[in-house]
């Protein structure tokens, strides 16, 4: 068993990517603190300080503009509701108004 824990493991190398230990996080509501990472300088827009999740307000986190693309569709489809509704009533309008004389005979046979 001793021989197990004997291997030792010899990385590449110039292969890796350069490692900061002091890497500083920053965030969009002015949070600090360091960590390690390979790159030195990591902006972030949300951590435990200010996280809905974390300081339990409600507040809507929205990075790739998915609410603003929600009432986007939503204004479409009311909109598409109320052209549909307008051409029904003009239809039914069409369909009770006078015919004329041939209309009127075609229905007959």
């Amino acid at each position: 068993m001793e021989a197990l824990f004997d291997i030792i493991f010899i990385m590449k190398a110039n292969i890796h990517p350069q490692y900061f230990d002091q890497a500083q996080v920053i965030c969009a509501c002015g949070n600090r603190f360091t960590t390690g990472s390979t790159q030195q300088e990591i902006r972030v827009e949300l951590c435990n300080k200010c996280h809905p999740f974390y300081t339990g307000e409600q507040k809507f986190v929205d990075s790739a503009s998915r609410i603003q693309k929600f009432q986007d569709k939503q204004n479409i489809a009311k909109q598409y509701l109320h052209s549909k509704v307008k051409k029904q009533i003009e239809q039914k309008q069409k369909d009770t108004a006078p015919k004329t004389l041939r209309e009127m005979l075609m229905a007959i046979k």
